[in-house]
């Protein structure tokens, strides 16, 4: 299929309205087939449960074009699974997980034009989500649901390359013990809002939130997971029950272990272990990882020894190998890569 003519080099990270979506409707107790659909418009009732009550979840993937000219995708039973965590946590019916693969497949497929050719820097960015459609006024779930994934081509989530971040430690709480900090719900993201317009207020790229129990133990931001290498090269990842269970994170891992042969742990880390690590990053699927070089606790700054120009030595190998695998320049695990076409 012949591409779509954008300047992919210098695709910023938006929205770009592509052809086809895909929709499917839960009524009566069952989803509906679904269907691949020109119209990009949602339209529902004014009382709909997301509306009144922000019952929505949603996932965030990408497709590829690798080195020998397939179209892929990483790690998609990943996602549908994690959407069924979230789908249960909020009351929410179960898209099945064979059709939810199914239909990010043909979704990809229906837009081939718009993924980007390898090479470009940019990415097919997939977005699935489901939301309470039918009028609820009362405190309850919906009884009706829409399923749909849309796609838009996006350049590299950092132009001109990466620049290790600035944060600071955040006096706002992100998510309870026993809350939905682990899932993938919209009402997770509209409260980080004003912390990260706060943040870039004052002169910081992201927020460090703590657990909201003790504030004394890091968590993640308002949309990625931390990973900290310690001095000795050990790889080091936040264990909590409020943290969102990052597909990245959860591959960078396995990659530390496997591919590079390093010790990795996932534990509670606590905040005055901060300035103890050598490297620390965020990680995503937007940006795979962002370096951090300086982390700011109400003033008092931790400057990491990877500093502010680069990467740190180890992040820098976790994120190329990655990305390796990703792109089909290394070899993937069994059942990393989901070949499209």
């Amino acid at each position: 299929m012949e591409k779509k003519n954008i300047d992919w080099g210098n695709l910023g990270f938006g929205y770009l309205q592509t052809d086809k979506r895909f929709v499917s409707n839960f009524k009566n107790g069952a989803w509906d087939e679904g269907v691949l659909t020109e119209d990009d418009k949602v339209v529902i009732s004014e009382c709909a449960g997301v509306l009144q009550y922000a019952q929505t979840c949603f996932e965030g993937m990408k497709a590829y074009t690798t080195e020998d000219g397939h179209i892929v995708t990483f790690r998609p039973d990943l996602n549908a699974e994690r959407m069924e965590a979230s789908c249960l946590r909020l009351e929410m019916p179960v898209f099945p997980k064979d059709k939810f693969v199914e239909a990010v497949v043909k979704t990809v497929e229906a837009n081939e034009a718009y993924v980007p050719p390898y090479g470009s820097g940019a990415t097919l960015y997939i977005r699935p989500y489901m939301f309470g459609s039918n009028p609820v006024i009362g405190v309850k779930p919906a009884d009706e649901y829409q399923f749909r994934i849309f796609t838009t081509p996006v350049g590299p989530y950092f132009k001109g390359g990466v620049k290790p971040l600035t944060i600071r430690i955040c006096d706002f709480d992100r998510a309870a013990p026993h809350g939905t900090g682990h899932i993938k719900a919209g009402l997770n993201y509209a409260m980080s809002l004003h912390a990260i317009v706060d943040a870039h207020h004052q002169g910081y790229d992201e927020n460090m939130y703590l657990d909201a129990a003790t504030r004394t133990k890091v968590e993640e931001t308002g949309g990625a997971n931390f990973i900290f290498v310690t001095k000795d090269g050990k790889v080091v990842t936040p264990k909590s029950n409020s943290i969102l269970p990052s597909i990245t994170r959860r591959s960078l891992m396995v990659v530390a272990k496997d591919y590079l042969g390093l010790e990795v742990e996932e534990r509670e880390v606590y905040k005055e272990e901060l300035k103890d690590f050598a490297e620390a990053g965020l990680c995503g699927t937007a940006a795979v990882i962002s370096p951090v070089g300086k982390i700011v606790d109400h003033g008092t700054e931790i400057c990491l020894p990877s500093g502010m120009s680069d990467m740190g030595p180890v992040t820098k190998k976790l994120y190329e190998t990655l990305t390796g695998i990703q792109m089909g320049r290394i070899e993937a695990p069994q059942g990393w890569i989901k070949v499209i076409k």
